[in-house]
């Protein structure tokens, strides 16, 4: 499904260990990577040379695992410069890595991470790092609703991680009203989810299990937002990768918004993924 992989890189340690992530991914997908990094006005030549320096490291490593590679180097605006490498290099997925504004701004109003969810014709992949040392993800939980856009590609994206790293992956399932699922915690065998929970969960497991990837599922009722980085943060988790919400400006300003609850809140890397295959 991925065969050309983009991350943006730059004088960020949080980008270095993104492109890391993207690196595993290309591996295990067999995929050509490319590694990008756009310098904006004005900035500082000691900024410019920590994100080369950056770049030639996982340039290196990636020909050492017989990834084929390429290093693009422009000057200009980030989202408008990615986007015109996406489109003219044919990139099916992009990685790049928050930044603090992105934390603390409501909705990535504004924000290089938005404007990258909301306009390349390619998947986005979102990374938080909420720890630069801790790269080798062993247990990664997958929250999932009860309607999944792109199953497909979120499984597979899902799987190709879980492979790369050698994971477990845990599914998780938050339902809004107690009344229409579970009283309490409960947790079920991947028979049981498909028997009890709604079908597009069933798909993303039938999807797993044709990689041939382990899993085990926990449902939950609760604030989605809260209870995802509660269960992340008591069983140890080491990666999320949840979807990105599709809630209107209005609903959220309303009901909240789990993703941003959750990129603030998270104890782990969080991979934020928005499905274009």
């Amino acid at each position: 499904m991925y065969k050309k992989i983009l991350t943006a890189v730059n004088e960020h340690l949080n980008s270095e260990v993104t492109a890391r992530y993207a690196t595993n991914l290309a591996r295990t997908c067999e995929a050509k990577l490319y590694l990008c990094f756009i310098a904006e006005k004005g900035q500082s030549t000691a900024s410019i040379e920590r994100a080369e320096e950056a770049i030639k490291r996982i340039f290196i490593e990636a020909e050492k695992v017989d990834i084929k590679v390429e290093a693009i180097t422009e000057t200009g605006d980030p989202a408008k410069k990615v986007g015109e490498i996406v489109r003219h290099e044919d990139i099916d997925v992009v990685f790049a890595s928050t930044r603090r504004e992105d934390i603390e701004r409501r909705f990535y109003a504004g924000t290089t991470a938005r404007r990258l969810s909301i306009n390349l014709p390619c998947s986005v992949a979102l990374v938080r790092v909420a720890h630069a040392g801790r790269i080798h993800p062993r247990e990664i939980l997958v929250p999932l609703k009860a309607r999944i856009d792109h199953v497909e590609e979120r499984a597979y994206f899902t799987a190709k991680i879980a492979q790369a790293f050698d994971s477990k992956v845990s599914l998780f399932h938050a339902p809004e009203s107690i009344s229409k699922f579970f009283h309490g915690e409960l947790h079920l065998t991947p028979l049981e989810w498909e028997e009890k929970l709604p079908k597009d969960i069933s798909h993303f497991m039938e999807h797993l299990r044709r990689y041939k990837i382990a899993h085990t599922g926990k449902s939950i009722p609760g604030k989605i937002g809260k209870t995802i980085a509660i269960e992340a943060f008591s069983k140890r988790h080491d990666l999320i990768i949840m979807g990105a919400s599709e809630r209107s400006l209005l609903s959220s300003i309303l009901r909240g918004n789990p993703v941003e609850e959750v990129l603030r809140d998270t104890p782990c890397d969080l991979i934020i993924l928005k499905p274009r295959q």
